[in-house]
């Protein structure tokens, strides 16, 4: 084993990621070769590029990692923010690799990062970086539908990723897939439906699964189920909207939202799309009207009582600093690595749950698999045997009517005769791949008593998915 972190030295994103890994690399039955490979960064790519201003030449720093080869291509985000290094783009593209076995999805894991701070910038000024930025992926062959796929990610959505695939496809003309080189599209540009609320949509899902479980509420004194669950969500960009919008629609209670700008708590509840409007009109969630207490420490409104904590912001927002003052029974990381390991191990001891990240929300990668399928097949999802299933439907039920003489009111022809759409057909997969990798991860948890988290068994399946694809390869014995 390698000795990643000495005592008192500064904790590292990669390093937190390796320790992970190393933890779960125990349970299982590989070679120290095979693991090490696993476990590195294949290819680290460094570049910078000018971009001219009003006034001067602005000099931009900027990576794309691509951590894993075992499957192709690789995917991942590109991360928009003056915060971003080189450290931290190679453990958000470990952190791929490992989310795409435990979902089952077919990618290696790669990420992106430009140092900039966007709202700093015109339109204009972003799109001239975002576009220089693919054409130095294009250079180096570090995008392509077969080789490197991107997607939106911190400060980044569908603006950005039609730039990039109108870049890439300028500069491959002819090429058949081309809008297949990046996801997170617009619709118009042959994106799919869904994909924008995918994260939380997934994030809710893994956390009504997870409070499903009657023995593990009881272990940690809640009454199964998701109705009446309190929450707390932190960040309220595209994860934690929609983390909180699907929880509150799945019966939940949004008692805290968290922003940059401070806290606000009301414990019988929020109406979080009126909290959104009122930070729009007045630039801050603070005074909101609904709101009994409002914390201009952000940090603060982690630590107000409820049933579950989502912390759907960026990185080590959870350490030994804070831990035990959280009042949470589960944690749901909505974001990358938002609890530190040190932390992890503290809230377990306290009888806590912890739904970790590279399960959590993986809900985005699923659905970006689905646009890349769609985008491969160039058919959009139902198209093909949407109407032939309403008249096969249609038929059945005019064969009933005839034979038991009973008419269907209006309401319950159509509910029963109506084919799914691209959006309903998303949205049944996503689901189906959420309940089954979490199911997979806690027979893991349970089959072996030294396993002592729920990270670690989701770890250890994907050490297992990615260790088979390369046996397979036949480079390792």
């Amino acid at each position: 084993m390698i000795d990643y972190i000495a005592a008192g030295a500064e904790t590292k994103f990669f390093d937190e990621v390796c320790r992970h890994f190393e933890k779960a690399a125990q349970f299982t039955n590989f070679s120290p070769g095979l693991l090490r490979q696993i476990r590195q960064c294949n290819s680290v790519y460094r570049f910078s590029f000018p971009v001219k201003g009003e006034n001067d030449v602005e000099v931009i720093d900027a990576w794309r990692v691509e951590h894993s080869h075992h499957q192709s291509p690789t995917k991942g985000g590109i991360r928009y923010s003056d915060m971003v290094n080189e450290d931290e783009v190679m453990a958000l593209a470990a952190l791929m690799t490992y989310k795409c076995a435990i979902v089952n999805v077919p990618f290696g894991g790669a990420k992106g990062g430009i140092k900039i701070n966007p709202g700093n910038y015109t339109p204009q000024q972003l799109e001239k970086i975002t576009r220089r930025y693919t054409v130095e992926l294009v250079k180096k062959n570090f995008i392509g539908p077969s080789i490197d796929v991107p997607a939106p990610d911190y400060g980044s959505g569908e603006r950005e990723m039609s730039w990039i695939a109108d870049t890439y496809a300028t500069m491959n003309p002819g090429q058949l897939d081309a809008m297949a080189c990046v996801t997170g599209k617009p619709l118009a540009l042959q994106g799919i439906a869904g994909r924008r609320e995918a994260t939380g949509r997934g994030v809710a899902i893994a956390v009504r699964e997870c409070v499903s479980i009657r023995e593990d509420m009881q272990k940690i004194g809640l009454m199964p189920g998701i109705t009446g669950k309190t929450v707390i969500v932190q960040g309220l960009g595209n994860v934690g909207y929609y983390s909180a919008k699907f929880l509150a629609e799945f019966g939940a209670v949004i008692v805290g939202l968290c922003e940059q700008e401070g806290a606000i708590y009301n414990r019988n509840g929020l109406d979080v799309e009126a909290v959104l409007r009122h930070r729009k009109e007045t630039g801050s969630i603070l005074g909101y009207p609904g709101s009994k207490e409002d914390f201009k420490d952000s940090a603060e409104g982690l630590e107000q009582p409820c049933d579950i904590l989502v912390p759907a912001a960026l990185e080590n927002q959870l350490t030994i600093n804070n831990v035990f003052n959280i009042q949470a029974k589960i944690i749901a990381e909505g974001a990358n690595g938002p609890t530190t390991p040190d932390a992890e191990a503290m809230f377990y001891e306290r009888g806590g749950i912890i739904i970790p990240d590279i399960y959590a929300n993986a809900g985005g990668v699923t659905v970006s698999y689905f646009e890349w399928l769609k985008n491969l097949s160039h058919v959009t999802f139902g198209r093909m045997s949407r109407r032939f299933e309403e008249n096969s439907s249609l038929n059945l039920v005019n064969t009933v009517e005839g034979i038991t003489g009973v008419s269907l009111t209006p309401y319950q022809r159509a509910a029963i005769i109506k084919g799914a759409s691209e959006l309903e057909l998303v949205n049944s997969a996503l689901e189906d791949t959420m309940v089954d990798a979490f199911h997979d991860i806690r027979r893991i948890y349970l089959q072996n008593e030294s396993i002592d988290t729920l990270r670690t068994a989701a770890f250890v399946k994907a050490i297992n998915q990615i260790g088979v694809s390369y046996l397979n390869m036949g480079i390792f014995p």
